[in-house]
């Protein structure tokens, strides 16, 4: 099973604060990938605590966390109870390649999108 590295960043946002995007602000994932870019649910399985997300801002601390899933629901888990998760909106059936757009739920529940800008195997030892 081999690990990707996945950087997603604040892409433009209508109606919001982020209208115009934020490259300063996103995510660093680190999942099992299929070669069409899914996320390798069977690998995910395996993979356990090497499935890592790091949320990124200008204006924050780097907050570390872990890829979870419930049922079909897929989330950021950050540790700190429930309060803090981050859902990411049909996880399973987003194409991690560049270019393409992921939809997380930020800490009060509104949808945000961010773009993938790489994607890069994770080297092991």
């Amino acid at each position: 099973m081999g690990l990707s590295r996945i950087v997603m960043r604040l892409a433009r946002n209508p109606g919001t604060e982020f209208a115009d995007g934020d490259d300063h602000r996103g995510y660093t994932l680190t999942a099992p990938l299929t070669a069409d870019g899914l996320i390798d649910e069977a690998a995910f399985k395996q993979a356990g605590k090497a499935c890592t997300v790091r949320r990124f801002a200008p204006d924050e601390d780097p907050q570390e966390g872990r890829l979870a899933r419930r049922g079909e629901n897929w989330f950021f888990d950050y540790e700190a109870g429930d309060a803090d998760d981050e859902a990411v909106h049909k996880l399973g059936q987003h194409r991690f390649a560049l270019g393409e757009y992921v939809a997380i739920a930020d800490e009060d529940g509104r949808l945000l999108t961010y773009k993938v800008t790489d994607v890069q195997a994770v080297q092991t030892a």
